[in-house]
């Protein structure tokens, strides 16, 4: 596991005298995952590795770096990257902590409109997230005077790409503050192993037509930075 060794500040020993455990934080891309080293400033609790785009990836590479640490190195997964903020909900530049997580288009199309899983009745499009966990990071981050709010983030397979899209899915999920592509498989994986989960994104652009123009990545990657030393803090 190549991107845990690269990046672990720890020797063994110092891992077990840790009665509390590690940190994984699973991000989807290089500049994301650097972005979090900058902010953890080697912090001796944490690990970070490359999940990948998309659910499956990033399920598959948390369920392997879970079973390859072994039981019980961690004690909570965190996902965090940047998204897409829903209008209204979240701003770019700001941090949204995830209250659900929700694997919104995972489920069947109909005439009537979208089934989800649940309805369905083949099992649930809804990790759940430990509510004072999510309290208590939101409230570090605002005590650090960074734009935070918490709210459900929605995992998506294909990018929200029109207004239309948008705002059909801030009908059928009221609340939805930010769309990205990992947090479902992440939190999957997280669940399986009996940990609790975590999923932080920092806003990059609005959710709606693609304007490539308009978003602002580096900020959102400074602001995800901001936020990897606060969680040292809290978590």
């Amino acid at each position: 596991m190549k991107e845990m060794k690269a990046v672990s500040t720890c020797t063994d020993e110092a891992v077990a005298q840790d009665a509390g455990g590690r940190v994984l934080i699973v991000t989807s891309v290089a500049p994301e995952r650097d972005a979090v080293l900058r902010g953890l400033q080697q912090h001796p609790q944490f690990d970070v590795i490359i999940g990948g785009v998309g659910v499956a990836s990033a399920a598959a590479r948390t369920a392997r770096a879970l079973t390859l640490a072994g039981s019980p190195h961690y004690r909570l997964v965190v996902c965090a990257g940047i998204g897409g903020g829903f209008p209204e909900q979240a701003e770019i530049g700001s941090l949204v902590v995830a209250s659900d997580i929700i694997a919104a288009d995972l489920g069947a199309e109909t005439p009537e409109g979208f089934i989800s899983l649940d309805e369905l009745g083949f099992g649930s499009a809804r990790i759940p997230v430990d509510a004072e966990l999510v309290a208590r990071a939101t409230a570090a981050l605002q005590a650090a005077n960074l734009p935070a709010r918490s709210g459900p983030v929605l995992t998506v397979a294909t990018v929200t790409g029109s207004a239309a899209t948008a705002a059909h899915m801030a009908v059928r999920i009221p609340g939805a503050a930010v769309e990205a592509m990992e947090g479902y498989g992440v939190a999957t994986a997280a669940h399986e192993f009996g940990l609790p989960v975590l999923e932080l994104r920092s806003i990059s652009n609005a959710v709606g037509p693609r304007d490539r123009a308009a978003w602002r990545i580096q900020e959102a990657l400074e602001s995800l930075e901001a936020a990897s030393a606060v969680l040292t803090e809290v978590l």
